[in-house]
């Protein structure tokens, strides 16, 4: 008797876990004969916004994605950067900033469903596309490809990234509802099927062959040549249009049926340095977002929030090099510190019209202006490094980042001349940018900035035996983008020659500054004599109350900000368009904040009244820039762009009014 009683509360154990799974679980899939998504059995359509959590601060992750649903959306779209998880080989991170699975667990307390963009390449205007730059120190490696010396370590760290959500999924009670496979790969030059294979094969063997796994490519048939597989769902991607069934109608060809995804609606565009500031007009936008909500169609804005490049995390394109600005505002829905604007406003009455929300609006972040705050000459950054532990590394011939194993930030490199020469000094190989410093007789006798891709690479120079040349390389950041994803190491990839002959004995130090390398403030007040080497300057801002602020550098040139140990990011009011960096209030503590600044050409501070820098409540990431274009053919924000879209919409609104 009490052996079946036994049996008999076991089989009811079972069948209550059973049942409780079930309803936990969910379902998402695809229903092709109505053309729709469906979730849990019934249709779905997702009305999404891309927000990368790598460019968000963690602690303001609950504030962007309160707004996101507050704006009426019901997903949100976000990459997977491969190198901000594992920035060595084989040491992962998914902590503090690097918190993911905090990040989707937030989306779903606010009901986000969540698109997820896995890489393992990414694009985003990211560093190296998302790639992690380790895998350059392999020569004659192929990046997106079934190159063995690729697709060894993507394999590796597939596994553990799909490890590591598979619980998130929704069919396992989490947020996530579709994966995507690579990205935009029909855009690259490659075309390797095999390759597409294997990361489809991966997520399903990882994930289940019931999760939709799609594809995301341009509105054009050649580019949904190389970027699908017949198996996985195939989306495109295209921003402001009035006549959005014909950029569905690209979709169509690869997808006869199935639901209408636009995965990048582009709400606005990127910036780069030297060009004027991209926006595309609100209204433009709203009107292009209600025709395809209205045709049934999924979205996906690109970007809701841009958010910040902090670090080094910037990426760059070519065949121009041209490198991403810290600020990756992208003039969203969302403003880089979260703020509403207008055009979240105009968005959330679009979206009101399909799906109808009562939460409220939360209210933008408080901006502060502290004013300004002295900053004192602290030491070259070569001084720094002769003072420090860093032992430098010796050589015939000048190393790249990647075979030293530092992959970010500054290289310093250090050649004795052993005997006296007169010609020019070339280096065509530096990548991206240098600051050469000649010292003859123990002096200073020659300072000089060499950029690629920006015509002459020589600099003159007269040598006696014993003088040195100190070449301090700067990567800006690696092409994200495009067919020289491949041609991504930095520093002085070729010889330096004088009169054609290569030089040879070098040292070099690798410099990226951390909380372990503090730079001593200095005990009195000094400022420099004007010189442009790399110099560090130092200053104290006393806060009462932190709250988001900006940074402002209208006086200084070219370099790299650090406040507590936080790396702010790039700075080159000079070369614009961003001219302040935006400062969150985690990153500041009550009472007193130390300021670092590594000016890299040229500070304000020939006396001590003009050597300051300025913290004030408004963002500038549109000063005027000498002689720039316009930096994409998508900008919509010109004075003609507007007569084209006041046009469109008069010949979509109808004439009759005018009757």
């Amino acid at each position: 008797m009490a052996a079946r009683t036994v049996v008999f509360i076991c089989t009811v154990i079972l069948i209550i876990s059973i049942f409780i799974k079930d309803v936990s679980a969910g379902t998402f899939a695809i229903d092709y004969d109505n053309d729709t998504f469906v979730k849990d059995g019934k249709p779905f359509r997702y009305i999404s916004g891309s927000i990368h959590y790598s460019r968000v601060p963690a602690q303001y992750w609950d504030d962007r994605l309160h707004k996101i649903a507050a704006a009426g959306l019901n997903a949100i779209q976000t990459y997977i950067p491969w190198n901000f998880h594992e920035a060595e080989e084989g040491q992962y991170d998914f902590s503090d900033q690097r918190d993911v699975v905090t990040f989707l667990q937030i989306a779903q307390k606010y009901n986000l469903s969540v698109i997820l963009r896995s890489g393992p390449y990414i694009c985003g205007e990211w560093e190296f596309g998302g790639l992690p730059a380790w895998l350059l120190r392999q020569p004659g490696l192929k990046v997106r490809t079934m190159d063995p010396k690729f697709i060894k370590p993507v394999d590796t760290w597939m596994t553990k990234l799909y490890t590591t959500l598979k619980p998130l999924l929704y069919k396992n009670g989490g947020p996530i509802i579709t994966v995507q496979i690579e990205n935009e790969y029909g855009s690259y030059p490659a075309c390797d099927y095999n390759y597409l294979r294997f990361l489809r094969d991966k997520a399903r063997t990882m994930l289940g062959s019931d999760v939709v796994l799609f594809t995301t490519d341009g509105d054009g048939d050649g580019y949904l040549k190389c970027g699908t597989l017949p198996d996985v769902y195939a989306t495109v991607d295209f921003g402001i249009t009035y006549t959005p069934a014909k950029n569905f109608a690209i979709q169509r060809h690869k997808e006869p049926k199935g639901p209408l995804v636009n995965s990048e609606f582009y709400t606005g565009w990127l910036d780069h340095w030297g060009e004027k500031h991209s926006t595309t007009a609100t209204a433009a936008v709203a009107k292009s977002l209600d025709l395809m909500l209205a045709l049934g169609a999924n979205v996906n804005m690109y970007m809701f929030e841009g958010g910040t490049n902090f670090g080094f995390w910037n990426g760059a394109e070519f065949p121009s090099y041209k490198a991403i600005p810290t600020s990756y505002d992208y003039d969203a829905p969302l403003s880089e510190a979260g703020d509403i604007t207008d055009k979240y406003m105009k968005v959330w009455q679009v979206i009101a019209k399909y799906n109808p929300v009562t939460m409220d609006v939360p209210p933008s972040t408080l901006k502060k202006a502290y004013g300004k705050v002295p900053m004192r000459f602290a030491s070259t950054l070569v001084d720094h490094m002769d003072n420090s532990a860093v032992i430098p590394l010796s050589s015939v011939y000048p190393l790249t980042f990647e075979q030293l194993g530092h992959y970010y930030g500054f290289v310093v490199y250090k050649h004795v001349f052993r005997m006296a020469a007169t010609g020019n000094l070339d280096l065509s190989g530096v990548r991206d940018r240098a600051y050469l410093t000649l010292i003859h007789n123990a002096e200073v006798s020659v300072n000089a900035v060499i950029e690629r891709d920006n015509g002459n690479m020589t600099v003159p120079v007269s040598v006696s035996t014993g003088d040195y040349v100190l070449i301090i390389v700067e990567n800006q950041g690696r092409i994200n983008y495009g067919n020289h994803m491949n041609d991504n190491v930095k520093g002085l990839t070729t010889n330096v020659t004088l009169n054609n002959k290569p030089l040879e004995v070098w040292e070099q130090t690798g410099f990226s500054y951390n909380a372990s390398q503090q730079v001593l403030f200095p005990t009195k007040t000094s400022v420099s004599k004007g010189y442009s080497m790399p110099s560090f300057y130092a200053g104290i801002l006393v806060v009462d109350e932190p709250q988001d602020t900006y940074f402002d550098m209208s006086q200084w040139t070219k370099g790299q900000l650090y406040i507590n140990s936080h790396n702010l990011g790039r700075y080159w009011p000079k070369k614009g368009p961003q001219v302040r960096l935006y400062v969150p209030k985690y990153y500041l503590s009550r009472g007193e904040n130390f300021i670092l600044m590594i000016e890299l050409e040229q500070a304000p501070c020939l006396n001590i009244s003009t050597c300051y820098v300025e913290f004030m409540d408004k963002p500038l990431i549109n000063g005027t820039v000498d002689g720039a274009e316009d930096s994409s053919e998508k900008q919509a924000d010109t004075f003609l762009a507007r007569m084209i879209w006041l046009l469109l919409d008069l010949l979509y609104s109808g004439w009759e009014w005018l009757i």
